[in-house]
């Protein structure tokens, strides 16, 4: 009877500590009265005044601040010291750096490409070099991240790195000292023919150098003989507002509305064609997708509801709100939502969002498993969203951008093992391998267009894309195989075109299995009739 009642009184005891402790604790707890301060004033002074330990109260406030943007939605953030250069630089047109591409291959920095005229190309670095040290530190191995290699590598124009590369057939390692120099970013990813009259232009983001780079890729294609435009905006995820409004500016007639913007604090503010635009008169098709986030929006919405081209693809990212970036007094800074932005017709195009942030970008997941993708048809927009343009089309807020003609996915059965491969990355990590391994024979294609002509994609290499594949766990059937070995044709030819060439290799080699592009050549075809 004992022993049963013992873990009572053992309980009791601590209970009763537990109390006491908190009784005192009340009898002797401090208010202090901050000055001018707030709840979280007051908090701070507390934890920097008792906490058990000393706090890093940097640490705190940054963790602190970043939870609030969390709490407001999904697009205002907090950028620490830190963190700013890694988030402002590619919008600003440049950094400062040794001026590579790089990926991280099996715990190793790779150069896929070095930047013609750039400090590492006047050294003597090669593309397939492995960075082996960085100063005297070793980061081969070490489980790197992309961040962590941007953050040796870049640094002040003027200051110097040294590196030490293993290259493939030289004995030991090659030692290279880079003094940094700026590094200039591009928004135009490629701008080129695709047939006698078809300009074809890739924009990545809207950054500070976006307005010249695309007037003088226009002016380019233009002395090639464009006079019709296919404008891709897939992938491209926004950046300065101004930039969008100025790129719509060359679409559209003067005073035609591109955009209007308004918040609590923040006036309603209308943004118009303000000059005669370099492409008013010329046909243009513009491509979407899921991807295709804030200003690509504005561009894309401010064609279609001016009635001006056709926009094709899928349905657009939707995020229709605007945020300006405000410096703190330590060099941080916060991205604060200050208004929403308005197509002309009058639609906010931006989707629903609640405290679940990652949902909300991960949205593009539920699209592929609600079938959006493959069925248009399953696409719903309440009616209280419907707005009508000048000429009578109906266009909807609240989700996007939905294209004039929408592209579904391909719901093939005999395409799915071709996917599987892709989509898993095992035909990019081979495209890679085989460049890295035959670059010195591959390095006798001078142009794409000499490389296009005269490589193809061998059974060998075929096979030996399977069999990776399989050790993936990848398995497919004869007529899945037969299908995959078609297309690797052009896809792994066009990864192999990108290594050696960069974009310019890459996007004319995919052109015919791009069924989004077709789909605009078919579009454009049938306007010219």
């Amino acid at each position: 009877m004992e022993n049963r009642i013992r873990p009572l009184w053992v309980i009791i005891i601590l209970l009763s500590g537990i109390l006491i402790g908190l009784y005192i604790n009340k009898g002797v707890a401090k208010k202090v009265q901050v000055e001018g301060g707030s709840k979280f004033d007051e908090v701070m002074w507390y934890v920097g005044n008792d906490y058990v330990e000393k706090p890093d109260a940097q640490k705190l406030q940054d963790g602190a601040i970043a939870a609030m943007m969390e709490e407001l939605d999904p697009h205002s953030a907090f950028i620490s010291l830190d963190e700013f250069n890694e988030v402002n630089d590619p919008l600003l047109g440049s950094f400062d750096g040794i001026g590579v591409q790089f990926r991280l291959e099996r715990d190793t920095i790779a150069i896929v490409n070095v930047i013609k005229g750039g400090p590492s190309e006047k050294v003597g670095l090669l593309a397939g070099d492995r960075i082996v040290y960085v100063d005297d530190s070793l980061v081969a191995s070490k489980k790197l991240k992309n961040e962590d290699v941007m953050r040796k590598l870049k640094g002040p124009k003027g200051t110097k790195v040294r590196v030490r590369v293993l290259r493939r057939g030289v004995e030991g390692l090659l030692d290279y000292t880079i003094t940094r120099d700026a590094i200039p970013t591009y928004s135009v990813d490629i701008a080129y023919m695709l047939d006698d009259k078809t300009g074809y232009l890739k924009l990545s983001k809207f950054s500070a150098t976006t307005v010249s780079e695309f007037k003088n890729a226009v002016i380019n294609l233009e002395a090639q003989g464009m006079k019709q435009l296919i404008f891709d905006l897939r992938g491209n995820t926004g950046g300065y507002l101004a930039a969008a409004v100025d790129i719509a500016d060359e679409f559209l007639p003067k005073g035609s509305l591109i955009v209007y913007t308004e918040g609590r604090n923040r006036p309603r503010q209308y943004m118009k064609a303000r000059r005669k635009g370099m492409l008013e008169e010329m046909p243009v098709v513009v491509l979407i997708d899921g991807e295709s986030a804030s200003a690509s929006e504005i561009v894309a919405g401010a064609l279609q509801d001016n009635d001006r081209g056709t926009i094709i693809g899928r349905r657009s990212f939707g995020k229709g709100l605007v945020q300006e970036q405000i410096m703190l007094s330590d060099q941080s800074a916060i991205r604060l939502t200050v208004a929403r932005y308005y197509t002309p017709t009058g639609r906010c195009i931006q989707k629903p969002y609640d405290k679940d942030h990652e949902k909300y970008l991960l949205e593009s997941y539920e699209r592929y498993e609600n079938g959006e993708l493959f069925h248009p048809d399953s696409i719903h927009f309440a009616d209280s969203l419907k707005f009508t343009t000048p000429k009578g089309k109906t266009v909807y807020g609240g989700g996007g951008i939905m294209p004039d003609v929408y592209v579904p996915l391909v719901d093939d059965s005999t395409e799915y093992y071709f996917n599987r491969i892709a989509n898993t990355g095992v035909l990019y990590q081979y495209a890679f391998d085989y460049t890295d391994k035959h670059r010195a024979q591959l390095q006798r294609y001078q142009t794409v267009e000499a490389f296009d002509r005269s490589f193809a994609v061998s059974d060998a290499m075929f096979d030996e894309l399977v069999k990776r594949a399989g050790e993936k766990g990848i398995k497919g059937n004869d007529e899945q195989k037969r299908v995959a070995r078609r297309e690797a044709n052009t896809l792994l030819k066009a990864y192999v075109a990108r290594n050696l060439f960069d974009d310019e290799g890459f996007y004319p080699i995919y052109a015919p299995m791009d069924e989004i592009l077709q789909r605009a050549l078919e579009e454009l075809q049938t306007s010219d009739q």
